[in-house]
């Protein structure tokens, strides 16, 4: 018996689309409870910026794509369901014996390469970490992929 989730729902942004302070909550590093807007946090984040923020256009989003399924695949990962928006990714993936911080990285960085064949000059994509949440049954799991295919 393994005490390893049957899957993860993994979510991130892209970078500079939800910002310390933003209007829809947020979350202050390690803590769990959403925080209401703070329009001068939000201001202050929006100036401490290296770049612009990114909106994935469909062929960004479209090499996201591919190259988390080419990463997935190459790592023996399930890869339950996956949608890459304009401003963020979600994605349901089974995967044994990794902490999901390492798989949310891992994704960022290879599909990181992949666009910056497009955009070189770019060097910021996300934003840092990822909200993880574990799938432990089939019902959960199933409602995840549902969400994740078609609630977006």
């Amino acid at each position: 018996m393994t005490d390893d989730p049957l899957a993860f729902l993994l979510t991130w942004t892209c970078y500079g689309t939800w910002l310390p302070g933003d209007e829809r909550g947020w979350l202050e590093k390690g803590e769990t409870a959403i925080r209401p807007g703070d329009s001068f946090r939000a201001s202050v984040a929006q100036r401490k910026m290296a770049e612009s923020r990114v909106t994935l256009n469909l062929e960004q989003r479209r090499t996201v794509a591919g190259s988390m399924r080419g990463h997935a695949e190459f790592r023996s990962w399930e890869l339950f369901a996956l949608n890459v928006r304009t401003n963020h990714v979600h994605v349901v993936v089974g995967f044994a014996g990794t902490k999901p911080s390492v798989v949310i990285q891992q994704f960022k960085s290879y599909a990181t390469r992949s666009l910056r064949e497009q955009s070189p000059e770019r060097t910021r994509w996300w934003t840092k970490g990822g909200s993880k949440r574990f799938i432990n049954d089939e019902e959960h799991l199933a409602a995840a992929i549902r969400y994740v295919k078609e609630r977006q």
